[in-house]
């Protein structure tokens, strides 16, 4: 059983209602509801009469709602005990980072800092954008580093929060290279041939991204979903099997476009690609809550680069 189907099952006597739950719960109904049936599934017996409306329990599911309640709390508590003992070591620092950046930004970013810094110990958790955050929220990490874009925002009150840019990139289409190191496939394919598109599930952050390229484009994109996943590690190894085209962050391919494995599938048209902050947060330290000395040190060196990273921005290349 999965602590998420407690709080599933939970947020759904709350409401009951399907659709709000999964909205609250930030997943598809779809998804959800094959959530609740895990639980079931491993109860053996039926929670929710799903012969009635509006949602309501089995009197299974009135027992079980109280014996959650109580199981949800112990588990909460137990973490809570851990974390603080956790917390102990503060030469240790617990980052929450999207699946996509850990594999792409984080080793050479621990590295450059090890090396400029001083020697880091580190604790990732390789999580989706929502759950990273939540992790931050919750007290469950030190860090958070995520993607931002302005109409996909990471909502984090600014009064709580400290936010550092450590970089940009960009999200644009890639194909694997024939024998003539051409991309197979490029934008936009037509309505009679659309181009076999491997697209990001909807709860994926860089989905909403292709999203809003596919809205803005003044040239429309003609493609046909053949292959969904939310990781883009896993799309770039379906891209590399010439299955399709797929949108992926340029540090992601680094490697393959070097070794012409890949190759941009877009033709350089601006308007097919987007570009992301890479942002790290922290809660801002309080007298109740100061945090780590070694994070309060990391953050005033990368504050600091920062400073002097904008002063140079500033000065003109004459007056240098």
């Amino acid at each position: 059983m999965e602590t998420k189907w407690l709080e599933d099952f939970i947020s759904l006597v709350e409401t009951n209602n399907f659709s709000r739950s999964a909205a609250l719960r930030h997943v598809t109904q779809p998804a959800f509801s094959r959530r609740i049936q895990s639980l079931e599934n491993w109860l053996g017996t039926d929670l929710i009469d799903r012969t009635s409306y509006p949602t309501r329990l089995t009197p299974a599911g009135v027992v079980f709602y109280e014996q959650a309640l109580e199981m949800l709390g112990q588990i909460n508590g137990v973490r809570e005990l851990l974390r603080n003992k956790r917390a102990a070591a503060q030469n240790s620092i617990d980052l929450a980072v999207p699946h996509t950046l850990s594999l792409t930004f984080i080793p050479k970013w621990i590295t450059r800092l090890e090396t400029d810094f001083a020697p880091i110990n580190s604790r990732l958790m390789a999580l989706n954008v929502h759950d990273a955050v939540l992790q931050l929220v919750d007290g469950g990490c030190d860090l958070l580093l995520c993607y931002h874009h302005p109409r996909q925002p990471v909502q984090l009150d600014p009064g709580r929060y400290d936010m550092l840019v450590l970089g940009r990139e960009a999200l644009r289409a890639y194909a694997r290279c024939d024998k003539t190191r051409t991309p197979e496939f490029t934008l936009p394919g037509t309505r009679q041939h659309p181009l076999p598109f491997l697209s990001y599930t909807n709860n994926a952050y860089l989905g909403r991204m292709v999203d809003l390229i596919l809205a803005d484009t003044k040239t429309p994109l003609h493609l046909e979903n053949h292959y969904e996943t939310d990781m883009a590690e896993g799309l770039k190894m379906m891209a590399l099997e010439g299955r399709g085209i797929a949108f992926l962050p340029e540090s992601a391919v680094t490697r393959e476009l070097k070794q012409k494995q890949l190759a941009p599938a877009d033709g350089g048209r601006p308007d097919w690609e987007i570009e992301m902050e890479i942002r790290l947060y922290r809660e801002r330290p309080s007298p109740s809550k100061p945090g780590k000395a070694i994070v309060g040190r990391l953050w005033d060196y990368l504050e600091s680069l920062h400073k002097s990273s904008a002063r140079k921005r500033r000065v003109p290349d004459s007056e240098r």
